[in-house]
């Protein structure tokens, strides 16, 4: 196989096989591939689309291009992702309170983007907290506590964090199934055996229209569920922000408020829905 033939499929509105984008996924992760064939691929993709079938196997490529962990564990092993907004901070709640259900919660999260703190960003406002975990580290953490959220190491997908800055430079970000394949390869890597998807819509939201949500939380769920992983997605406003208070660790504040019980809104309702529908994929 060669990078060329594999772009050039594309180019003619072709889905490559699986054994070619496992291919090319893991020239991405060793460098086999070169930055150029990389914006090709991607602005390919982007001019066409793979299909669910083909998203799913990209999705799978990414993620079989790093370690993907395994889980030894007498509860289902769930995770959450959320696709951005403004005073989001449900991951610091959802995640203890899964872990109080009886499921184990191993959460991969990232940072910030654009205007919004990531969840990683958050935690570490707390003195002294580190996200930065090792493997053997993290499987003693959601053993003993339920859940834990650290980064990403780096072998974990590999490819996606090559092509993640290659998207970043080609104007090739919105592509749905590079976001699908993207998104999905990191969380699929820590083999949950649910996942619930948030796909935020509205003016402080990377989704403004609910077609455009709608869109992508068709995409998340169907490849997700093509890929061996049972998923549901929920489609929440953020024409508002969520947190009553703004900022990485003022949101912190206002999680303790609402774990300790002196807070409700839609933080707290937002956490349950979520809850409720992973909690309900795994049978507890």
């Amino acid at each position: 196989m060669d990078a060329r033939s594999i772009i050039a499929r594309l180019r003619r509105r072709e889905v490559p096989t699986g054994d070619e984008l496992r291919w090319f996924a893991q020239g991405l992760a060793d460098q086999g591939v070169s930055d150029a064939q990389a914006g090709a691929f991607a602005m390919a993709v982007c001019m066409g689309s793979l299909g669910t079938e083909g998203r799913a196997a990209l999705t799978l490529a990414m993620r079989d291009s790093g370690r993907v962990l395994e889980w030894k564990l007498d509860g289902p092993v769930l995770d959450k992702h959320s696709t951005g907004g403004v005073g989001d901070c449900v991951s610091l709640l959802l995640a203890p309170a899964l872990a109080e259900c009886g499921a184990y919660v191993p959460m991969i999260s990232g940072r910030g983007l654009g205007h919004t703190g990531g969840t990683l960003d958050k935690l570490e406002a707390i003195p002294g907290v580190t996200t930065a975990v090792p493997q053997d580290r993290l499987h003693e953490l959601v053993a003993k506590a339920g859940c834990a959220i650290v980064g990403a190491s780096a072998d974990i997908a590999p490819a996606d964090r090559r092509l993640y800055a290659i998207r970043d430079v080609t104007a090739t970000v919105e592509s749905l199934d590079l976001i699908t394949a993207s998104i999905l390869s990191k969380k699929l890597a820590a083999s949950p055996d649910a996942l619930v998807l948030d796909v935020k819509v509205g003016s402080g939201a990377f989704m403004k229209s609910m077609d455009a949500a709608a869109a992508l939380a068709q995409a998340l769920t169907e490849t997700a569920v093509a890929a061996g992983c049972k998923a549901t997605a929920v489609i929440s406003d953020m024409s508002q922000p969520l947190a009553p208070a703004l900022g990485n660790a003022l949101e912190v504040a206002e999680v303790m408020k609402a774990l300790t019980g002196e807070a409700n809104g839609p933080l707290v309702t937002l956490s349950a829905a979520l809850g409720g529908v992973v909690l309900a994929s795994a049978g507890l």
